[in-house]
């Protein structure tokens, strides 16, 4: 797949280029003429590892919706250091071989600049080390703690979403200050939900919490009701992140499982990502809460960067694609292919990017950033950026289902996300 490219046609400004750069240097042009230049050079290529099979399809999906938009939107404005960004996707299938082997395309075959888009941890982790070997950059859009956790290496960066980790530790508060203190997990029995079952049990417990049962779920199962009985009964609060094709699954049966006496329920929207609300059988979600990472619904107080930024990529106020309302957006997630983009092109600017011998460049120009204003470029909210870590912090949002849509009830700030760092990335040589 090609996005966004803008070839140049004709001879006459070529010719002119020519012209002039016999007898002046580059950076003595007329501003249009190396613009010109610049534009008929070639483009910087960008893996974008997504998607399209396997568990993670709906993702990909929107990965690609988002990807698609934003490179336009900066190939719009002139691309990166005037050249035209190319996307080349690949299909992983969600599998960590395929995931390693595709890795190994943008390098060998497709003379990509960079790696961008993976989302689900299993298949970062097993491609990863692959990004390492080929020094190939490899930007994912995760939100797995593998990356701070120092699991990794110092070409793999995290700079768009934030991780479970702090995810987790800005929820813990709230939910053991508002819903209960005995709590309950069910997650997916993969490394995104270990990084839940490793983070939520300490962060509740230094609420005053403790959590009574976790209940592991292969992430491809199909029907969940065999599980529901291992429910402690002293349960107060029922903490759920699933994610895959069976999610409204899931959560109907849970309901049918509790019928009209539940415990307080918070759920991570994972398990309802891309799924209608409306949808039959989820009306005993009402009055439950959910964490976002950025809120499907358009907020009372929503900002012009996420009104902008919904347009740009086909989204209505609901988190459904404007061409059909039964389409729902994976809205909580997909901002991050978006603001690490604009995060790469800053990169790429700043290191004066070229070509593959600048990739150590831009790396250490990406580590060098701090601050991400809340922007049309980061729409989802103000960043900070650890550059020993790789990884990003941000705000998280609590929303309580109400009239079947979801209402911001609480944002975290960034520094309830925060914690000691567990790697210095920058120490590891290239």
């Amino acid at each position: 797949m090609t996005t966004g490219i803008v070839k140049q046609s004709g001879t006459t400004r070529r010719g002119a280029i020519k012209t002039l750069a016999a007898g002046a240097a580059v950076g003595s042009l007329p501003l249009w003429a190396r613009y010109t230049q610049a534009q008929t050079s070639e483009p910087i290529r960008i893996g974008f590892q997504v998607h399209r099979t396997g568990i993670g399809a709906a993702y990909g999906r929107w990965y690609d919706r988002t990807t698609t938009a934003a490179v336009q939107r900066i190939n719009d404005a002139g691309g990166i250091n005037g050249r035209m960004v190319e996307v080349i996707a690949e299909d992983d299938g969600t599998d960590p071989k395929r995931g390693a082997e595709v890795v190994e395309k943008f390098a060998s075959q497709h003379n990509c600049d960079i790696g961008f888009g993976t989302l689900f941890s299993h298949v970062v982790i097993g491609s990863a080390p692959r990004a390492g070997e080929l020094k190939l950059p490899y930007f994912v859009v995760s939100e797995g703690h593998h990356v701070a956790s120092g699991m990794l290496n110092r070409y793999t960066l995290q700079p768009g979403i934030t991780d479970v980790k702090s995810q987790v530790q800005a929820m813990a508060p709230f939910i053991a200050g508002n819903l209960g203190k005995k709590v309950t997990m069910i997650y997916p029995d993969y490394g995104f939900g270990y990084d839940h079952r490793d983070n939520l049990k300490p962060a509740i417990e230094a609420q005053g919490g403790e959590v009574v049962g976790m209940i592991a779920i292969p992430p491809s199962e199909t029907s969940f009701t065999k599980y529901f009985p291992k429910i402690p009964r002293e349960t107060e609060v029922v903490y759920h992140v699933m994610v895959g094709p069976a999610v409204l699954t899931f959560v109907k049966e849970l309901g049918e499982f509790f019928g009209p006496s539940r415990p307080e329920i918070f759920g991570f929207i994972d398990s309802l990502e891309a799924v209608d609300m409306a949808s039959p059988g989820l009306e005993f979600l009402e009055g439950t809460y959910f964490w976002e990472g950025m809120p499907r619904y358009a907020q009372p107080d929503q900002t012009g960067h996420d009104k902008l930024y919904r347009a740009a990529v086909g989204v209505d106020d609901n988190g459904a694609s404007v061409s059909d309302p039964k389409d729902v957006s994976t809205y909580a997630h997909m901002f991050g292919c978006w603001e690490t983009l604009y995060v790469i092109k800053a990169g790429m600017e700043t290191a004066g990017y070229q070509g593959p011998a600048d990739r150590a460049k831009l790396i250490e120009a990406v580590e060098a950033m701090r601050h991400m204003p809340l922007s049309d470029e980061h729409p989802q909210g103000a960043k900070l950026f650890n550059g020993k870590t790789h990884q990003v912090f941000g705000p998280q949002y609590i929303s309580k289902v109400t009239d079947g849509k979801l209402l911001v009830v609480h944002t975290t700030s960034i520094e309830d996300t925060m914690y000691p760092d567990e790697v210095d990335y920058t120490s590891q040589a290239f």
